[in-house]
């Protein structure tokens, strides 16, 4: 349920109904937008007459919302939100951000490529060090070692960092280690208790669709983030599994406009991993930033024959380059001077 307020409505009014709502036992999520200010009830809503609610003077109208996600529908938070990342680096509500990196930390190769994605207009810094594998046999990543180059990397370049969290016993090292952004994998997309104990932080989220998740499914798992009191989520559409095999995944692109008209929270696409060949990962990029994506993240490696995971779907840094300039053609295509920021 959620309660559109009037214009005129003092912030004396709105904390005296923040308060009432809450003392009946739902928890409250006030937006205020330029257009409208909402307040969303979260909770057992059958103790709360809708009526009586929409009786009050500074209530302009009573909406019950059916979707089971609220925290992360936009009927509750009619505004886009901006997710701060550090390092001056904000995403979503016009803001537009590329990540880049290897899959994986290798070792000081990493401050090379670092230097490259950032000098071609990268504004993150991607890198695995735990990685998901399949197979037990194959390459874990390098752990807190990994953690540690990606720190040294990113600080030189002044650039925050995305990297796979993948057990919550992992928490405290990533806050210790101040990783700005944590990225929860596909495989990880319904670890439940993993996602209430990021949800318990502040740091923002990077959380990955599951390999054959719903839309709605990874909604309601930014729903468990966000009900732990973790409102910096941003989600990332990576491709699905399905019945096509000429890909490593089908990248269902109609998931940014769909998330964009469901959610609130800012849209990043994953044409790497969606696809899983080079030669694709380009003009799936350029497609998911025509369609309104806030942000891409892009695998690029130095020699990507040598790559200790995901070789054949890495970009070398000169294509990277030519792939930023042609970004930044579609961008300059689709963008206003209102609806974008640098």
């Amino acid at each position: 349920m959620i309660a559109i307020l009037r214009k005129d409505a003092s912030p004396e009014a709105v904390e005296h109904l923040l308060s009432w709502i809450e003392k009946k036992g739902l928890q409250t999520n006030y937006s205020k937008g330029e257009n409208e200010t909402v307040i969303g009830l979260v909770g057992d809503t059958t103790k709360i007459d809708p009526f009586l609610l929409e009786s009050m003077d500074i209530v302009e109208r009573v909406q019950r919302v059916s979707e089971p996600f609220k925290k992360a529908n936009r009927k509750f938070h009619p505004e886009d939100t901006v997710v701060d990342c550090g390092h001056g680096v904000k995403i979503g509500g016009g803001h537009f951000q590329v990540i880049a990196g290897p899959c994986s930390v290798e070792g000081k190769n990493l401050i090379k490529i670092a230097r490259r994605v950032k000098a071609a207009g990268a504004t993150m810094l991607r890198g695995g060090a735990y990685k998901p594998r399949t197979s037990p046999y194959a390459y874990q990543g390098m752990g807190p070692e990994g953690l540690d180059l990606l720190r040294e990397a990113a600080d030189e370049l002044d650039m925050p960092i995305v990297t796979e969290i993948m057990d919550q016993r992992d928490v405290q090292t990533f806050l210790d280690k101040n990783i700005e952004v944590w990225q929860i994998g596909a495989r990880n997309a319904q670890n439940f208790p993993l996602l209430k104990e990021v949800g318990k932080t502040k740091a923002p989220i990077l959380l990955k669709r599951g390999m054959a998740g719903t839309i709605d499914e990874l909604l309601m798992a930014a729903e468990y983030i966000m009900s732990e009191g973790n409102e910096n989520v941003i989600l990332c559409e990576r491709g699905i599994r399905t019945f096509e095999t000429r890909t490593r995944n089908t990248f269902d692109l109609n998931a940014v406009p769909v998330l964009h008209y469901l959610s609130h929270l800012p849209v990043v696409a994953d044409p790497s991993h969606a696809t899983g060949y080079t030669r694709y990962v380009e003009p799936m990029a350029l497609a998911a930033t025509a369609a309104g994506a806030d942000g891409l993240e892009i695998e690029v490696h130095d020699d990507p024959s040598r790559a200790w995971s995901d070789g054949a779907q890495a970009l070398t840094p000169d294509m990277f380059d030519q792939t930023m300039e042609r970004i930044r053609q579609i961008r300059s295509v689709i963008c206003d001077t209102e609806s974008c920021e640098a």
